[in-house]
């Protein structure tokens, strides 16, 4: 991966195409370098939506080889949903297709001065940019069977739903996956938005006659990956609470921990969480002839991702993940997995974040456009996106909007991005984070609840301020590394727990590149991009105001443990004091 794809959608009378090399970015992969280009060459006060803007697709620096878990993607952009910079991050078979074809990153730039709707061909011979406006308006599964019709099943998809096109703040961006189904989303900060106002419709991405990247070292390579894939196996989340039960095996522990958000961040507890449990919906898809066992790229050993089958026995969708499960069903009081499902499938068709999507929802039940627990009025109102009525305009640009169209108070976002599923206050190092991030509200940028409640890594009383700080502030630097990589974010349980997995990870690194990194340039790799990202967002005009929850965290008490968000402002300032 010597080299960088970038398309002009501005160009005079077509796209213009051009590779250059890696230059300053060199050595930096995921988003370490989304993070990097995008602060670097685009203005900080640009509008999101712009010729100014870029958008910044690029694998991991593992991404393309043969080491285990190394199939993720960043999509690195300025954030119409928060106005500062956005790293997105997805599975499915682009990561390692697009790394084959020798490409570290690909980058639109521009903007088109007409409404003309294109699709990238990119393989081995080059690049094709052609206009095809009959994928108007088309949702993922409709535009990825096209592409199938055209190209075949042995490519990747890169596209965006009617909500991208439309420009909405929620809108995602779509990754096929093994069985060429576009269920692997970029979702968070509205980057279907951004490849929407570049023009871009769908990117198809063939790696026929490419060569799997090679190591430096390969017996080196070889042994390391091994004891890596090891590490993973043994442990028991990795390689046993994930692999049965997908992400929602969080759903039973979470509610019991008090920290399960219901009815828009009411309650810790919901009442029907056994009915769309990990163990509910395992059972539900073994049943029906699914299969709760599944990766999502080539080179996952976890599989944690799934299948899920309709009652009549036909597929549906991937298996809802924990946090659609939780935004669609216990934050709008609904326990019914077929209709969880069928609003996964919806937003995944779409391109929607099912996030901010089932966020904006459980505020829109709170302005009482529908009554919690109204699954069916639920799906009516994600359909209303798809047609891109009045109405779903504003339910499509995210919870932030939607609260402020409806007069609602309680709105749970942070930078304008809707919290996932953890209450702050039930889990307090979750609630550092969603502050702090550089993302907006984000439970992936420093996953506390490892330690909170899951005693991975260490232990850190969930209800007590005491230790959030160090807790979120070690593993927003871990993760930044961890998505420089092209690594799952769940590799994390393990490496937090074995030495050896972490050492093995980075003995790859080595292995791969040749050179010689210790767990300490790993921590500074992570720091690096944080300060990218902080310096980015400082000159967007972020302060420590936006590094805040929301005032009725502070104050409303959170049942079963009737507690608030307790960690003070000046403790809040101090998280990236490194």
């Amino acid at each position: 991966m010597d080299k960088i794809l970038r398309i002009n959608m501005s160009a005079a009378d077509k796209p213009e195409i051009k590779v250059d090399v890696l230059g300053d970015y060199a050595g930096l992969g995921g988003r370490g370098l989304t993070s990097a280009i995008i602060s670097k060459e685009v203005p900080p006060l640009c509008h999101p939506l712009g010729a100014d803007n870029k958008l910044v697709i690029a694998p991991g620096l593992l991404s393309g080889t043969a080491a285990a878990m190394s199939g993720r993607i960043s999509v690195g952009c300025k954030s119409p949903l928060t106005g500062g910079i956005k790293e997105a991050n997805a599975g499915g078979q682009a990561a390692q297709v697009l790394a084959r074809l020798g490409y570290a990153a690909i980058v639109l730039e521009g903007k088109p001065e007409n409404d003309n709707l294109y699709k990238i061909l990119i393989n081995k011979d080059g690049v094709q940019i052609t206009e095809d406006n009959a994928l108007k308006m088309t949702g993922n599964y409709d535009t990825v069977d096209r592409m199938k019709s055209e190209y075949g099943d042995k490519v990747a998809c890169i596209s965006i739903g009617q909500a991208g096109e439309m420009k909405l703040g929620s809108a995602s961006i779509a990754f096929t996956n093994m069985e060429f189904r576009p269920t692997r989303h970029a979702g968070r900060g509205g980057v279907g938005a951004v490849m929407g106002s570049k023009g871009v419709k769908v990117i198809v991405i063939d790696d026929s006659g490419m060569k799997m990247r090679s190591p430096k070292d390969p017996e080196k390579f070889k042994q390391a990956n091994k004891l890596f894939v090891q590490g993973l196996m043994k442990h028991p989340v990795t390689g046993e609470g994930l692999p049965a039960y997908g992400t929602n095996v969080l759903t039973n522990v979470v509610n019991e921990a008090g920290g399960f958000p219901t009815k828009n961040f009411k309650s810790g507890r919901f009442d029907g969480a056994p009915k769309i449990s990990g163990e509910a919906l395992a059972e539900m898809e073994k049943e029906r002839g699914a299969n709760p066992t599944h990766g999502c790229h080539r080179g996952c050993v976890i599989r944690c991702s799934g299948i899920f089958h309709d009652k009549q026995g036909n597929y549906l969708t991937k298996q809802p993940e924990y946090e659609t499960v939780w935004s669609h069903g216990a934050n709008c009081g609904i326990d019914d997995l077929d209709a969880i499902a069928m609003l996964d499938r919806l937003d995944d068709d779409f391109g929607v974040d099912t996030i901010e999507m089932g966020a904006t929802i459980g505020v829109a039940m709170d302005a009482g456009l529908a009554d919690f627990g109204d699954a069916e009025a639920a799906i009516n109102l994600v359909k209303e996106v798809g047609k891109g009525s009045p109405l779903g305009r504003i339910l499509g640009s995210g919870a932030g909007v939607t609260g402020r169209v409806f007069g609602v108070e309680r709105v749970p976002v942070v930078k304008n991005q809707s919290m996932p599923a953890y209450d702050p206050r039930a889990v307090q190092g979750m609630g550092v984070t969603y502050a702090t991030s550089t993302m907006g509200a984000d439970h992936t940028a420093g996953y506390s609840v490892t330690a909170n409640l899951l005693g991975v890594g260490g232990t850190v009383d969930p209800l007590s301020p005491k230790g959030q700080i160090e807790l979120s502030r070690n593993l927003q630097i871990a993760t930044a590394a961890i998505d420089s990589t092209g690594m799952c974010l769940f590799i994390a349980f393990a490496i937090l727990d074995q030495e050896e997995t972490f050492n093995a990870m980075v003995e790859m690194i080595n292995a791969f590149t040749g050179l010689s990194m210790t767990g300490d340039d790993v921590t500074e790799l992570g720091k690096k991009v944080l300060k990218m990202e902080r310096e980015f967002n400082r000159q967007a005009g972020f302060t420590e105001k936006d590094d805040r929850l929301p005032e009725y965290f502070l104050k409303e008490s959170l049942p079963p443990h009737n507690v608030t968000f307790d960690v003070s402002d000046d403790e809040l300032d101090s998280v990236f004091n490194f």
